[in-house]
């Protein structure tokens, strides 16, 4: 039995929509950082970008269990000294709301060029309103 390995003209991109509404903010990511890494297809291969498109809806409307509205901070620093600022999730949430989501998604893919092309399949919109129509994404239901 010899070992299947997928070329890259052989890959099937599909679109996929998401409604973030009242969905957990980390359950929802690991899944979509699953899709984005192409790990529910049968042909999934580690050293190939196998994932289809996510496009993410009411990101705005995401909810964090606990008190992670005010204690999770979000870090960045201007490499000036004294530039370090910290964010807390609601005013983040608040300022510029496909943040967070992205932010989670993005720390669970792979760190290098990989995980930069699996990113650039994702697609969030902070309201309902999305400018992919025309891709038909389908539903993608998420447990959680």
């Amino acid at each position: 039995m010899k070992t299947y390995s997928p070329k890259a003209s052989e890959i099937q991109r599909d679109w996929y929509i998401v409604d973030a509404e009242d969905q957990t903010l980390g359950r929802i990511s690991t899944h979509i950082a699953s899709v984005l890494k192409g790990k529910h297809k049968p042909v999934y291969a580690t050293h190939m970008d196998m994932g289809d498109y996510v496009v993410v809806v009411n990101a705005e409307k995401i909810r964090v269990t606990g008190n992670k509205e005010t204690q999770k901070l979000y870090y960045r620093h201007s490499q000036f000294p004294g530039g370090f600022r910290s964010t807390p999730l609601r005013d983040q949430l608040q300022r510029h709301p496909t943040r967070p989501l992205e932010h989670a998604v993005r720390n669970m893919l792979p760190k290098n060029a990989l995980g930069d092309a699996m990113f650039k399949k994702l697609k969030v919109y902070a309201g309902p309103d999305h400018p992919h129509t025309a891709q038909k994404p389908q539903p993608l239901r998420i447990e959680g």
